[in-house]
């Protein structure tokens, strides 16, 4: 612990795995390891992909690469303290590495979102505008929503490492997950988080909360966009070119609003329950999205498999 005065601050926070399954951590960690083993590959395999095939340099592959290099962020923040826990049970993190571990999750997190409001702009411009899809969405317009992107994260999530670091801690410094949330630090202060609570709640809403609400609207006007179709088959074409991305959002929105609802009302909810709807957010999302895209995309799917023909020839 360091002391200043009246001012205390741990200099280690201690990491939980899966409540009561302490004994089978080794076993716990093979799905753990599929699942990133699957993200890590997945989104390098989506990123060559769309890298050496021409026929992909377009807004959708952009805005789908953009979505693999979240991908493999969050892979990699939170697999070093997830994996050390559950093979060497390295519970001990210390608290700059704690708070830095924290700034990227949210901040890709957010990110996440973003690219998944800018793919459903991408759709709608395509579908309700299919002759001025190029001229809306150039290269550059695709690199400037990109940089906005990122830096709409940077900036609005800054405050939250120094919110926190302001803090007194006392007693518990246990976690509840193998790597560190705001919500999770925030609640083991014996201070006024007052201030920690209203700006992450703020936050939270004006961008995650708008982007799904965009989203949403997004959908609403494709689904008026494609009714309004002449035949069936131009309909069901339409829709199938936003199944992938209808997947993306709902893997990664459901457990992001309910592990944000069990972190501030979900206080009778079992630990278990906490930890498993915290990793299907942060675990599930990159490993999947590679997957779902590999296998509804037409086009990733014809560029990979002339790939693999091209490496087995």
């Amino acid at each position: 612990w360091e002391f200043n005065g009246s001012f205390y601050q741990p200099s280690a926070f201690l990491m939980m795995g899966i409540p009561g399954l302490e004994a089978l951590h080794p076993w716990i960690s093979i799905p753990f390891c599929a699942l990133y083993l699957t993200a890590l590959l997945g989104n390098c395999v989506i990123l060559f992909i769309i890298k050496r095939t021409q026929s992909l340099h377009e807004p959708m592959y952009y805005f789908l690469s953009m979505l693999a290099v979240t991908d493999l962020g969050l892979a990699l923040c939170t697999l070093p303290t997830t994996l050390g826990l559950f093979w060497f049970n390295v519970r001990r993190i210390g608290f700059d590495a704690c708070l830095t571990q924290m700034y990227f999750i949210h901040i890709l997190s957010f990110i996440e979102s973003s690219v998944l409001l800018a793919m459903a702009f991408d759709r709608f411009i395509a579908i309700s505008h299919p002759l001025r899809h190029p001229s809306i969405l150039t290269k550059s317009t695709v690199l400037k929503i990109g940089l906005a992107i990122v830096l709409r994260g940077m900036v609005s999530l800054l405050p939250i490492p120094f919110l926190l670091k302001r803090l007194t801690y006392c007693g518990k410094t246990e976690l509840s997950h193998s790597f560190c949330f705001h919500p999770d630090i925030m609640n083991l202060a014996c201070a006024d988080i007052k201030v920690n609570v209203f700006y992450g709640m703020i936050i939270l809403l004006s961008t995650v909360g708008m982007d799904f609400i965009f989203i949403v609207l997004s959908y609403v006007l494709i689904i008026r966009t494609v009714v309004s179709l002449a035949t069936k088959e131009e309909c069901l074409k339409a829709l199938n070119t936003c199944v992938s991305h209808i997947c993306a959002v709902l893997v990664f929105f459901i457990p992001m609003i309910g592990l944000s609802m069990i972190h501030r009302f979900g206080k009778d909810i079992p630990p278990l329950v906490n930890t498993l709807v915290a990793y299907t957010y942060l675990i599930i999302p990159p490993a999947l999205n590679p997957v779902i895209y590999s296998i509804k995309s037409t086009h990733i799917r014809e560029a990979l498999l002339r790939a693999l023909r091209r490496k087995s020839g």
